[in-house]
């Protein structure tokens, strides 16, 4: 029981095993920790040297029904090594439609930015006609800024007189 007015917590205190509880097999450990231990002491005994000799001669174990059925699962394909001389230089191989497209539409893409860079596009006219008229106007705007900065001048001068 605690005391003061706050409750313990629900996992209560901690409890420690004794000596004498370990020889016994009475300890209060979890059932988890015992069969980790088990499983740690029959470790050292499964590595002799018979053993480890027997496994790596013969084949591997599988587990569940893997070493029952041999399944071949057609999908699968297994990766074909070869020898740098065997190698043909001279066979090409042959791109998928993906691929294929994905070169034209990168080839037809340089193209057009070559034809816009020569002004040869309708969008690239288009632009160049946008950008002769944008440069008209500021230069008409900086005429009519000179005249108006002229006219105050003299203005300027007239009242100075």
């Amino acid at each position: 029981m605690g005391r003061g007015k706050f409750k313990s917590k629900p996992t209560g205190r901690r409890q420690f095993s004794t000596q004498e509880d370990l020889l016994a097999g009475t300890s209060t450990r979890p059932r988890t920790f015992r069969q980790k231990e088990a499983e740690n002491e029959e470790e050292p005994e499964v590595v002799s040297g018979d053993e480890s000799g027997e496994e790596s001669d013969g084949e591997t174990k599988k587990k569940g029904t893997q070493g029952i059925i041999e399944i071949e699962n057609p999908n699968l394909v297994k990766p074909k090594t070869l020898k740098a001389r065997d190698v043909d230089v001279e066979k090409t191989t042959e791109l998928s439609r993906r691929e294929r497209e994905e070169i034209e539409k990168h080839k037809a893409h340089e193209r057009y930015m070559r034809l816009q860079e020569q002004g040869k596009t309708d969008q690239s006219k288009k632009d160049l006609e946008r950008l002769a008229l944008i440069r008209q106007q500021r230069a008409e705007a900086a005429k009519k800024r000179d005249e108006e900065k002229a006219a105050k001048e003299k203005k300027k001068a007239e009242t100075l007189k």
